[in-house]
């Protein structure tokens, strides 16, 4: 069984991590046999619960691959969903040992927590099912919809300043406008629109993505992690020479 951890403010992380290690070190883990990995169990293909309730997807394969590596098992690996609010915190409070959960690494977080090298480009993508609707030069003076308080909005705005936009709660909420023909396009992360059309084919992605976010592992910080930050990297530069990492983009569809 893993450890129950418990919230840690993000503002004390870095001061409870220094003074007192509470996630698991590369020996323990090895010693327990198995790998406890933060997942996301509802952003098709990263990580989803598939038709036969199993979980899949891009970060599944990842720490499945890491099970093989470490312990000649795919399957030596458990799996623990978490909310996007919980991902940082479940690191930190030792109740994963890593997490593969759709983590841009950023300035911010990079101060609470240790990133791998990246496994997948990311950013901010639109989507449309509009035949009209080819290049970024056709959204120049059309309706599109952003998340509220997304990041999208500025990175949109910057490319397309002449465009309409429009404020949505949700991903739901943006596939609803789209279907009533209310907005032309819907701007948000790509390796979620890339799910989208993989789920809904009458749509596309334009493509150009309009940002880069690198998608890492999210791994304790200290010296004595230094066994786990190494081991990992290594693997990553491995899947990507071998072109295992490549061949897996590919099977689901990630551009």
């Amino acid at each position: 069984m893993y450890r129950l951890g418990y919230a840690i403010p993000l503002s004390l992380a870095p001061l409870i991590i220094s003074a007192e290690a509470i996630a698991a070190t590369l020996p323990e883990i090895l010693d327990r046999g198995r790998i406890i990995v933060g997942v996301k169990d509802n952003v098709r293909p990263l990580g989803f619960v598939g038709d036969n309730q199993a979980l899949q997807g891009l970060e599944i394969d990842l720490a499945r691959q890491l099970a093989l590596e470490w312990f000649g098992d795919r399957d030596a690996v458990e799996f623990i969903p978490l909310d996007n609010a919980d991902r940082l915190e479940a690191v930190l409070a030792g109740e994963v040992d890593f997490a593969i959960a759709n983590l841009a690494a950023t300035e911010s977080r990079s101060r609470v927590v240790h990133f791998s090298r990246h496994y997948y480009l990311s950013g901010t993508g639109l989507v449309s099912k509009n035949p009209d609707i080819q290049t970024l030069g056709d959204l120049a003076q059309s309706k599109i919809a952003v998340l509220e308080n997304s990041v999208a909005i500025a990175v949109t705005r910057y490319e397309l300043p002449q465009a309409q936009f429009v404020g949505v709660s949700s991903y739901q909420e943006a596939y609803q406008k789209l279907e009533a023909g209310e907005i032309d396009a819907f701007a948000g992360d790509a390796a979620i629109l890339a799910g989208w059309v993989q789920e809904y084919p009458s749509y596309r992605l334009i493509d150009s993505f309009l940002s880069g976010d690198a998608l890492c592992i999210a791994m304790p910080k200290g010296l004595q992690y230094s066994g786990l930050h190494l081991i990992i990297n290594e693997s990553i530069s491995r899947w990507v020479s071998s072109g295992w990492l490549r061949d897996r983009l590919q099977y689901w569809s990630l551009p």
